[in-house]
């Protein structure tokens, strides 16, 4: 490994007009003589939802401990398995305590229940954005929110007598602040390198000319890129050659995602969903190598989603096929989707696993990803026993690759309540009403 005497700063960026490129972690960004290993990495943290629950038998795994048997979602994930904690008998809530699709999302990061109102709304604030207000002290994005529907197509869809805000997201920044999901890729790229703050008309000629961010920043890469030793100079072209994919695969998306169309002819079923999950994933994966942010919300549908997976040869929309009542046909069609989800999710965890750190670590292992549903079963809007899953190292902090079974009725606020702690960010309770913690979920039990 190449050390400069003189180390380039952490924050560097490549410049140009109307682009700043943030650089991936370099060697050459710590100082000569410093004991690598000595200097901490960033831990990254998300949470990826999965809305109208998720069947039990595709999610569950058989026994526990480590030598669990994993499910047909978990298998999804068997490449990093030593790095998976799925966590059994936690209640998101009461049963029927709120309106299932309701309280399921919203209450799932801030364990608050929500207000029944179509105009006043209020949950509580979700964890993320506790932490975001810690760990965006150090980035320049505090977090980010995606998701794949776009919310303003669907803002008429309140139910049951609630805002279609506690559905629309999971990420409040306070209990009547329900934080926007981002649904293009094109405004997440600008947001991670766009710079378009600062000239937004230089932003419009450049997607006018269909121009990549890295023509607009390339006389600073060249000279950059100069200063550099060999491995920092592969692992620059590495990162560029993945910017300006990402790029191109987001033009080609917006010639079919975004075409203004008739509603007639807009199309009923999504085949664009898999590119577009994957570009999402690819982008947050970036927003992590780059520590252009540490802390992210993903919703890979939100709650009554009537999306048709034509991929997997569906028909019928997304939600009505989780009302099964025990139908063999819908529960095959639904756990269909929550192992499609899962596999996605999994290409993500394959190249955080296989991005390093500069002390040789990779991404996962400095990251604490939450992955699960805001009902345990979605067929009778049950909020008990919901599926979850916590994944990655905890930068050395959490001991993975086990089943754990806890208490029937542990609230899943504990997580949030042992997560906070184990990122020095002291915690005795968390959430309100219905879903507020009884303490701290011990997350060092072998079974």
């Amino acid at each position: 490994m190449m050390i400069f005497k003189k180390a380039i700063p952490r924050r560097t960026f490549l410049r140009g007009l109307g682009a700043s490129v943030a650089l991936p972690m370099l060697d050459a960004m710590i100082p000569a003589l410093a004991n690598t290993n000595a200097v901490k990495m960033p831990l990254r943290v998300g949470y990826t939802y999965s809305p109208n629950g998720i069947i039990e038998e595709a999610f569950r795994p058989t026994g526990a401990g480590a030598n669990y048997e994993m499910s047909h979602v978990v298998k999804q994930w068997a490449h990093v398995r030593d790095k998976v904690l799925v966590l059994s008998n936690l209640n998101n809530g009461d049963s029927e305590s709120v309106s299932g699709h309701i309280g399921g999302s919203s209450m799932f990061l801030t364990g608050s229940k929500p207000s029944k109102s179509l105009s006043e709304i209020y949950a509580g604030i979700s964890v993320d954005q506790v932490i975001a207000k810690q760990f965006g002290k150090e980035t320049p994005l505090e977090s980010l929110q995606l998701c794949i529907e776009n919310a303003a197509e669907l803002a008429g869809q309140s139910a049951g007598g609630y805002s279609s805000a506690y559905t629309n997201t999971i990420s409040w920044s306070s209990p009547t602040s329900p934080m926007p999901m981002i649904h293009r890729p094109r405004d997440v790229f600008e947001r991670l390198f766009g710079d378009a703050g600062t000239n937004p008309e230089a932003r419009k000629v450049r997607l006018k000319e269909q121009k990549s961010i890295l023509d607009f920043v390339m006389e600073d890469f060249s000279r950059t890129k100069k200063k550099l030793g060999a491995r920092d100079q592969a692992k620059l072209d590495e990162f560029t050659t993945v910017l300006r994919d990402v790029e191109v695969r987001i033009q080609k998306a917006e010639k079919t995602i975004d075409m203004e169309l008739p509603d007639m002819q807009r199309p009923v079923g999504i085949p664009e969903y898999e590119e577009h999950s994957r570009l999402m994933y690819d982008l947050l994966h970036m927003a992590f190598q780059t520590d252009m942010t540490r802390v992210f919300t993903f919703m890979v549908a939100r709650e009554y989603s009537e999306l048709v997976f034509t991929n997997l040869g569906h028909t019928d929309p997304y939600h009505p096929i989780t009302h099964h009542r025990g139908n063999p046909t819908k529960i095959r069609m639904a756990s269909e989707i929550n192992t499609f989800h899962a596999r996605l999710f999994g290409e993500f965890l394959a190249k955080l696993e296989a991005t390093k750190d500069l002390d040789g670590t990779s991404i996962l292992d400095n990251a604490m990803l939450v992955y699960g549903a805001g009902m345990g079963n979605g067929d009778i809007h049950s909020q008990w026993n919901i599926p979850v899953a916590l994944i990655g190292g905890g930068r050395g902090t959490l001991n993975s690759g086990r089943h754990i079974l806890y208490e029937e009725g542990t609230p899943f606020s504990n997580l949030h309540v042992a997560m906070l702690n184990k990122m020095s960010i002291e915690t005795e309770s968390f959430g309100g009403e219905l879903g507020i913690s009884n303490g701290e979920l011990d997350l060092d039990r072998s079974a």
